[in-house]
C-alpha cells in the first residue's frame, strides 16, 4: 500500500473501534430543517434583563416543539440536543508555529522557549466539543513549516519535563510532506480519535472479521502531536513510561507498549502488520513506525528502538 492510499478498511476499523464512544465522524449543522419566516405578528421576546432566574427564552420562530422527554444527542438535532457524549478525559489542543529565529526540527519541548511559542487553542471534555474544534481549525495539510498541533490530557505539559512526561517516549511515524498532503488530515484526525476515545491499548483482532476486544488499560498514552516541517510531517504518540527495549513481551510494560503501537500502525494508519511503510532507503523522508524513550531520543544516532 502506498503512502498515498489510505484503505477504505481503515474509516470501518476506526468507526468500530470507537463504536459507542464518539458515535459519529462530523457534526453538521441541519440548517435546511429552519422554519420559514411569516409576516404574522410575534410576540416580543422578553431581553435578558427581563428572564427569570431559570428561565429559558422562547424559541423565535414561534412554532417550538414541546419538550417529549427523549433524550437527543447532538446527532439526533444538531440544535435541540439535551445531552452531550462526554469523554472519559478532559484534553487540550495547543498549536505553535515559530515565525522568529532558528528553531530545532523536530523541536525539543524540554525548554522554557519551546512552551513560550505555544498558544492554547481549547479544551474540551466531550464528542461535541472536538468537533466543533476541529470543523473550525486549519488542518495540518495547509500547515506552514514549522508548525504543530499537540492534543495532551489535561493538566499535562507538551514536554519532556512534564512529570507525566519525563520517564515516557513515543510511537512516531514520518512521511514525506509531498506524498502524504492529501492522506495526512485523515491520518491526524484518526490519532486523535483514538487518544480521546482511550482505545490505543485496544489490542489488534485475533482473525479476520472479528471484532477487537475492548481495552483493558487506557491510561499509558499522555497525548499525541502532529509537527509539519519543509519536506515531512512527524505524528507522535507520547507514553508516561517507556520500557527497556531489549524487554521481551512477556514483561507488562512492554507488552502494552506492543499494544499501543500495533493498534496505530494497523487500526489508525492502515497498514499491514508486517507492511513496510516505505522507510529504510537512505536519505528516505519516510520512516518505518517505531518507538524510543526521551531519553534516548536525545542521543543523535540512537539505535534503542522498536519498529513495527
Amino acid at each position: 500500500m502506498g503512502i498515498t492510499d489510505l484503505p477504505a478498511a481503515v474509516a470501518t476499523a476506526v468507526a468500530d473501534t470507537l463504536a459507542g464512544v464518539l458515535g459519529e465522524t462530523s457534526i453538521k449543522d441541519d440548517s435546511a430543517n429552519s422554519s420559514p419566516a411569516t409576516s404574522e405578528p410575534k410576540e416580543l421576546a422578553k431581553s435578558e434583563s427581563e428572564l427569570e432566574d431559570g428561565e429559558i427564552r422562547d424559541s423565535e420562530d414561534g412554532d417550538a416543539e414541546e419538550d417529549d422527554g427523549k433524550v437527543k444527542t447532538v446527532f439526533d438535532d444538531a440544535k435541540k440536543f439535551n445531552v452531550k457524549h462526554p469523554l472519559y478525559s478532559t484534553w487540550t489542543l495547543y498549536y505553535d508555529a515559530p515565525q522568529t529565529g532558528k528553531v530545532k526540527a523536530p523541536p525539543t519541548p524540554a525548554s522554557h522557549g519551546f512552551l513560550e511559542d505555544m498558544r492554547q487553542v481549547v479544551a474540551f471534555n466531550s464528542v461535541e466539543e472536538f468537533w466543533g474544534t476541529y470543523n473550525n481549525i486549519v488542518p495540518p495539510s495547509q500547515f506552514p513549516a514549522k508548525a504543530n498541533y499537540y492534543l495532551f490530557k489535561d493538566g499535562i505539559q507538551p514536554a519532556w519535563e512534564d512529570d507525566q512526561n519525563k520517564n515516557g517516549g513515543k510511537w512516531g511515524i514520518q512521511v514525506a510532506r509531498e506524498k502524504s498532503k492529501g492522506v495526512i488530515d485523515k491520518m491526524w484526525l484518526y490519532t486523535m480519535l483514538a487518544a480521546i476515545g482511550e482505545t490505543f491499548e485496544t489490542p489488534l483482532p485475533s482473525a479476520p472479521g472479528e471484532k477487537a476486544a475492548p481495552p483493558v488499560q487506557s491510561d499509558l498514552v499522555t497525548g499525541v502531536l502532529i509537527a509539519a516541517r519543509a519536506n515531512f510531517y512527524r505524528i507522535a504518540i507520547w507514553t508516561r513510561e517507556a520500557p527497556d527495549t531489549t524487554l521481551p513481551e512477556t514483561d507488562a510494560l512492554m507488552a502494552r507498549i506492543m499494544l499501543i503501537g500495533r493498534h496505530f500502525k494497523v487500526s489508525v494508519l492502515g497498514f499491514g502488520l508486517g507492511e513496510s511503510v516505505g522507510g529504510g532507503q537512505a536519505g528516505s523522508l519516510t520512516s518505518e513506525v517505531n518507538f524510543e524513550s526521551h531519553t534516548d531520543s536525545e542521543v543523535r544516532g540512537n539505535k534503542k528502538k522498536i519498529v513495527i
